[in-house]
């Protein structure tokens, strides 16, 4: 099983956090996705990363569907609940940290445009996403451990990772002094081996 991806990506890191938790062994096929004809797209249309490439040649794309199958692989480590109310639940914490990811890269992609072609207004508009999204995750998780059911699941990993990248990208939104609730959520997250293994760079 290949896994094809980039090392600063969100979404690359997500899936690489649930094999590692899932202890399942994989390749890992580093890419450019700023060549247009990069690994990627020869296995994912969109020429979007990750793309997992199965032993039988099959592939999978998109994160959330790629996690969501590597999860069924082995009992090892459960990280989506059986119960669909609280899989639903997990689902949703993941689509909100990967809607803050989306919104963030769509701030850094509109940055790295020309300064006078750069619309402010839309720059303002997803990083007021980042900010309520932000909100919101700290509003769900309260005092809890750890995001769901107060075990360590799926969404914390999303969420884990949309901080982490915020971190690496973004360090001057200050999260961690309005949100000392996921301040913590982090640091526990960043001790374990899953997370240290993946870090952005």
């Amino acid at each position: 099983m290949k896994l094809i991806g980039i090392l600063t990506s969100p979404y690359v890191r997500k899936t690489r956090i649930v094999l590692s938790e899932k202890k399942i062994g994989y390749e890992f096929v580093l890419t450019d996705l700023g060549v247009p004809d990069n690994i990627a797209t020869q296995f994912n249309p969109l020429g979007k990363v990750p793309c997992l490439v199965m032993d039988d040649g099959k592939t999978l794309y998109d994160s959330s569907v790629i996690v969501d199958y590597l999860d069924t692989l082995t009992p090892v480590n459960r990280l989506l609940p059986e119960d669909r109310h609280a899989r639903t639940e997990v689902k949703c914490w993941e689509a909100l940290a990967d809607g803050i990811m989306d919104a963030a890269v769509l701030v850094r992609l509109e940055g790295k445009r020309p300064v006078t072609a750069q619309s402010q207004d839309w720059i303002g508009l997803q990083t007021g996403k980042v900010h309520a999204g932000l909100r919101a995750l700290a509003s769900q998780l309260g005092e809890n451990t750890f995001c769901h059911d107060n075990t360590f699941s799926l969404a914390d990993i999303a969420v884990g990772c949309a901080l982490g990248w915020l971190d690496f990208r973004f360090p001057e939104i200050a999260w961690r002094k309005q949100y000392p609730n996921l301040a913590a959520l982090s640091e526990r997250l960043s001790k374990r081996p899953s997370f240290q293994e993946t870090r952005p760079q």
